[in-house]
Order: C-alpha cells, then sequence, then structure tokens
C-alpha cells in the first residue's frame, strides 16, 4: 500500500502507521458518502415523482417505471459490477461508477420527456450497480483489524440501514424549496466528493487478475435477477395471475437455477460456490433480503400516513424519520463494536429482528386520530433500535473473512440480497395493503370520505403487520442458521484477505 497518499491529501507528516490508521478512515468517509448516494436515490426521487409527473406530463401507470428502471438495471447488474471490480480493480471500477452515476444524474435533472428520465434512472442503475460492490469490498479489504473493522462497518451498515430515510427528507427538502429536479442534481455534489477523495487515496490492485469473466454465468444471473425484480414490479400494477406476473418469476426462478448449476462447473465461476457455502455467510446474506423486505412498510407506508392522513408536508415527513435514523445509527455502532463480539450474531441478530417486529406490530395501532408524538415516534424508535442490531452486524458478517479476490462479488450479493429484498417487499406489501382497503371497503359506501380514510388505515396497518411477520421470520430464521459463539472457527491465518486499497 502506498504511505504517501494520506500526506499529500492532508499536508500532515505523521509516522507512516499513524498515516495509514488515518488514511483508512479517509477512506470509509468516501466510501459512505458514495453508498449514501447510491442508497438515498431509492427513495428520493419518490417524493418528487408527483412534482415531475406534473412537469412532464406522463400517466400514472408509467409513474413506476421511474422507480423500476433504476431497480432493473441496479438488480440485474450487481454481480457483474462485483466481479469487473475483482478482475480490473476497485479504483477504476469505483471511480467509473461514481462518475458515471453523477453524469446520468445530470441527464435525469435536465430531463425533458418521460423517455429521457427513464433513460437516465436506468443509466443510474447501471453504474450504481457497478459503484456499490466496489464500495462495499474497498470496505472489506481496508479494514481487517477486528475492532477498525466492526467501527468501520457499524457506520456503513448505518449508512445502507438509514439511507432510505434520508433520501425522504432531503427529498422532501429540496423538492419544497426548490425543484423536482435537484434530487437528481444533488448527486453530482456527493459525486464530487467521492471522486476527489478515491483518486487520491485509494490504489488499484487486481485481486483476481489471473481469473477470467464468466460470461455464461454473467447472462444467466443478470437475465434472471432481471426477470425476477421485473415480475415482482408487475406484482403491482398487475393481478398475480397475470403472465406478466408469474411469467416472469418462474422464468426468474429457472434462469437462476441454471446459474446455481454453471457455477459448480465453470473454471472462472462469476460467484463462487465458496462464497456462499459458509454458513454464518449465508444467514448473513438471508439477514440483509428480509432486512430489505420488511424495511418497505416502515418507509413507503409510514410516508402515505404521515403525509396523506396526518397532513405532513414532504420535509416533515422526512425529519420525523430522523429520530429512527437516531435510534438505527446508535444501535449500529454498539451492535458491531460491543454485542456482536462478546455475544456473538446468534443472539444479537435475533434478537433485533425481535424488537423490529414488536415495533411494526405497535406501529398497527395507528388511527385515523392518532398523533405522531404518541403513536408514531415510540415504535419508529424500537424499529429504528431494531434494524440498527440488525443490518450493520450482518453487513459485516457477509463480507468477513472472504479472500481478497472474491471481496467485489461478496459484496454484490449482499447489495442485491437487498435490493431483491426490497422488490419483494414492495410487490407483497403493496398487493397485500392493496386486498385489505378492497376488502374493507366491500359492503360499504365508496362515496363516503370517513369510510376511504379507514379504509387507508386498513391497508397501512395491514402492511405493517405483514413486515412485522418478515422480521419475525427473520428472528426464528438467524437464530437458527448462525453459529454459537463456541462453534465459530476463528480464520486461520494465511485466509485474512490481502489489504490493497
Amino acid at each position: 500500500m502506498s504511505q504517501t497518499t494520506l500526506a499529500d491529501a492532508t499536508g500532515t507528516s505523521a509516522p507512516p502507521d499513524a498515516r495509514e490508521s488515518r488514511r483508512r478512515w479517509w477512506i470509509l468517509g468516501i466510501v459512505g458518502i458514495a453508498q449514501l448516494m447510491v442508497v438515498l436515490d431509492a427513495t428520493i426521487v419518490n417524493i418528487a415523482l408527483p412534482s415531475a409527473q406534473q412537469d412532464l406530463g406522463f400517466t400514472d401507470a408509467n409513474r413506476q417505471w421511474i422507480v423500476t428502471a433504476y431497480a432493473l438495471a441496479f438488480a440485474s447488474l450487481l454481480l457483474l459490477g462485483g466481479r469487473i471490480a475483482d478482475l480490473f480493480g476497485r479504483k477504476p471500477a469505483f471511480l467509473i461508477g461514481v462518475a458515471g452515476f453523477a453524469g446520468a444524474s445530470v441527464l435525469g435533472g435536465a430531463s425533458t420527456s418521460f423517455g429521457m428520465l427513464v433513460t437516465a434512472r436506468a443509466l443510474q442503475g447501471v453504474f450504481g450497480a457497478l459503484l456499490a460492490p466496489a464500495a462495499l469490498s474497498l470496505l472489506n479489504t481496508t479494514f481487517t483489524e477486528a475492532k477498525e473493522r466492526a467501527k468501520a462497518f457499524s457506520v456503513y451498515g448505518a449508512i445502507a440501514g438509514a439511507g432510505g430515510a434520508v433520501g425522504l427528507l432531503l427529498g422532501g427538502v429540496l423538492t419544497d424549496t426548490l425543484d423536482w429536479r435537484w434530487t437528481l442534481y444533488v448527486n453530482v455534489v456527493f459525486a464530487v466528493v467521492a471522486f476527489a477523495g478515491g483518486w487520491m487515496l485509494l490504489s488499484n490492485h487486481r485481486d483476481a487478475a489471473g481469473s477470467k469473466l464468466d460470461l455464461p454465468g454473467t447472462l444467466l444471473v443478470s437475465s434472471g435477477l432481471f426477470a425476477l425484480v421485473y415480475g415482482f414490479s408487475n406484482a403491482e400494477t398487475h393481478d398475480w395471475s397475470s403472465p406478466q406476473t408469474w411469467g416472469f418469476l418462474v422464468a426468474g426462478a429457472l434462469l437462476l437455477t441454471a446459474f446455481t448449476w454453471w457455477q459448480t462447473r465453470a473454471a472462472h465461476p462469476l460467484l463462487p460456490m465458496r462464497v456462499l457455502l459458509d454458513r454464518d455467510r449465508a444467514a448473513s446474506f438471508i439477514t440483509v433480503l428480509i432486512t430489505g423486505a420488511g424495511m418497505f412498510g416502515v418507509f413507503l407506508f409510514l410516508t402515505y400516513y404521515l403525509q396523506l392522513n396526518l397532513g405532513f408536508s414532504p420535509t416533515k415527513t422526512g425529519v420525523a424519520f430522523l429520530p429512527m435514523m437516531a435510534a438505527l445509527m446508535v444501535l449500529a455502532q454498539l451492535s458491531t463494536t460491543v454485542l456482536v463480539p462478546r455475544i456473538g450474531p446468534k443472539v444479537i441478530i435475533p434478537a433485533g429482528f425481535a424488537l423490529a417486529a414488536v415495533g411494526m406490530v405497535w406501529l398497527t395501532g395507528i388511527g385515523l386520530d392518532s398523533s405522531f408524538a404518541t403513536d408514531v415516534l415510540p415504535p419508529l424508535l424500537v424499529i429504528g433500535a431494531g434494524l440498527g442490531a440488525v443490518m450493520p452486524p450482518a453487513m459485516s458478517l457477509a463480507t468477513s473473512g472472504i479472500a481478497a479476490e472474491d471481496a467485489g462479488v461478496a459484496s454484490a450479493t449482499v447489495n442485491t440480497m437487498q435490493q431483491v429484498g426490497g422488490s419483494i417487499g414492495t410487490a407483497l406489501l403493496s398487493t397485500l395493503a392493496a386486498s385489505a382497503a378492497t376488502s374493507f371497503m366491500a359492503g360499504r359506501n365508496p362515496a363516503d370520505k370517513l369510510t376511504q380514510a379507514q379504509a387507508t388505515i386498513e391497508s397501512y396497518t395491514t402492511a405493517f403487520w405483514w413486515s412485522a411477520a418478515f422480521f419475525a421470520a427473520g428472528a426464528v430464521l438467524t437464530f437458527l442458521l448462525y453459529r454459537r459463539a463456541a462453534d465459530r472457527p476463528e480464520p486461520a491465518a494465511d485466509a485474512a484477505p490481502v489489504v490493497h486499497m
């Protein structure tokens, strides 16, 4: 590793060990900024959609494509992006991802038509799929000492968990004070800082330079993930019995099954089975998947409730999520640096899931006459604390002990699980909520305003109950899957990741 970069970047002349330590924390800063840019973009545009729709004149039916285009490109290309980082170097993958994401954001902000905006969102997904795994793998190969790694992943996990809420807040502020286009232009600010820091602090190393790109595997997994996410997206606008829903879901399952089979035979597999077969790592991937599915119930339906039922503005809605973010960040630090190292994930992560489930059940008590301070804020704090004990430790364990040449693709798998989980949650919870509202209205006067309002409450609480069920299932599964602390093997000295930044 270069030991002169930090001195050049900061103007200091500390001893080599101090320079390297400081350099690692600067790298965490730029990785965190880049990750925040990617994560918040999943929600920041949502608040601006009504304004964008009015400005560009697209229909309600087309509105979903502003969100879906990003999700499809991002989810389907993540594993490819992670392997590119392993093969060609994390620094160029990171820098190209940051620059491309910023360029796509400018294109989206300058959109003069629906097609132009959808294209820009898809390009954001493409470059995000290169950036996100490169960022996480940089963190994994930079922080290898246990205490520093725990602190670094507590920060990264808090960003990953709270980024959606940050997007809601920032999207509301920008839409209210400036214009919907600034929900896209703002990415340039993040990108300039991340690119400049990456250019100065990162050095390039191709840990899997001796391998080749698995083209059949790439085609199978990319098309499989595309079909899976597209199928779940269609479930929101089509019936589950529609071929556009189940047909794509079946196709996605078959393609991913074929991908798994191929990975056991390929000379240079895109996703080596050694990445998946570790019991704790597999449990962590499942944790991220379930968390992605369950968190959707918090952000989307609570946003609807706060704005449509309590009359919050977009900015006030974003502010309302700040206490949850604070609780998540506090527990992220506590769980990764104190609780998991001492007690182990078999206790802490299931307990976090259980706490989040309790918070979601508590949230089902909302009604038409509820207040934020007494009926929303307390369960929101409980949910944030629970998720803080789940997400950061799971992300750290999912990439812990991974060989350096697999760091990119392991990181991509984490991001893929989160994205697919979000897609599953979006489809299932939206469908279940809509069905609950329809059932409530059956036999009642559809023109009555009070009845309509009560139907929306029924839809929200149904989504919260199902989110609680997701988290409860996560508590059971993780308790069964994670090894006890006494059973977890110590990593061999020669198995530790090689530190290349």
